[in-house]
């Protein structure tokens, strides 16, 4: 049976014997995720530990709808993903799923409002709405007053605010934060870390992918990938129970 999270809504992540294979039946065979049974809560911050090719990395290309298995099923915010072509895929992930990566990777040439407000290009707002939403969401990273500045004037942790903005400006229920302190020193890194924190406690599921395992403790939960398995769930000390 999976690991569920606590509460009484359904699992905004679930996947039931996930597996993934790379070149299959061929002398490049790869198995990536061997038989993954999880389940993530609403308002759930979550950590997934492993070393480099331990399979983490696939397994968030999964939840991120980057990627489809080989075997088992994922529901993501109760869709089956194999149920969807790609363009249905691609437009599941722009609703449903807000990246944030170690190198933040802003436009330099935009300013951090034009990066927040890149995704919603992909939609049919108007414009003004657009800004008026990349605007709020800059404000609620702490980063109002630096809408006009580019990349290059900003700090790596106000970078790294501005990604979360641009991953927050859909609204989706799930972020997923790939070793998003890694390029950062550990006071600002605790910062972003305090920030994903907050963004739980506003109902968001936060899945956070790393090797360091003090990065990992500000988790609710933490699971560990070992050879492409993943193994269940503990609480590190002082959780949210």
């Amino acid at each position: 049976m999976p690991a569920t999270a606590g509460g009484t809504r359904g699992p905004v992540i679930r996947t039931h014997v996930l597996g993934k294979v790379y070149s299959p039946g061929t002398e490049a065979e790869v198995v990536a995720l061997r038989g993954v049974d999880l389940a993530i809560a609403p308002g759930e911050f979550v950590a997934i530990m492993g070393p480099s090719g331990s399979g983490k990395s696939t397994l968030m290309n999964m939840i991120g709808c980057l990627d489809t298995p080989t075997s088992g099923t994922y529901h993501c915010d109760g869709v089956d993903i194999a149920s969807l072509d790609a363009e249905e895929r691609a437009q599941l992930r722009l609703r449903k799923v807000g990246f944030v990566f170690q190198g933040f990777n802003l436009l330099p040439r935009m300013s951090a409002l034009e990066n927040v407000a890149m995704p919603m290009s992909y939609t049919d707002m108007a414009r003004d709405e657009r800004m008026h939403r990349a605007h709020a969401a800059l404000d609620s990273v702490g980063l109002g007053e630096r809408a006009r500045h580019r990349p290059g004037e900003l700090s790596g942790g106000q970078q790294q605010r501005v990604a979360i903005a641009r991953a927050l400006i859909n609204r989706p229920p799930i972020l997923l934060a790939d070793e998003p302190t890694g390029a950062l020193d550990s006071r600002t890194g605790e910062e972003i870390l305090l920030l994903f924190k907050r963004l739980r406690d506003e109902d968001h599921t936060v899945v956070l992918i790393t090797h360091d395992a003090d990065v990992a403790a500000h988790a609710d939960r933490i699971y560990e990938m070992c050879d492409g398995e993943l193994h269940p769930g503990t609480h590190p000390p002082g959780a949210r129970a």
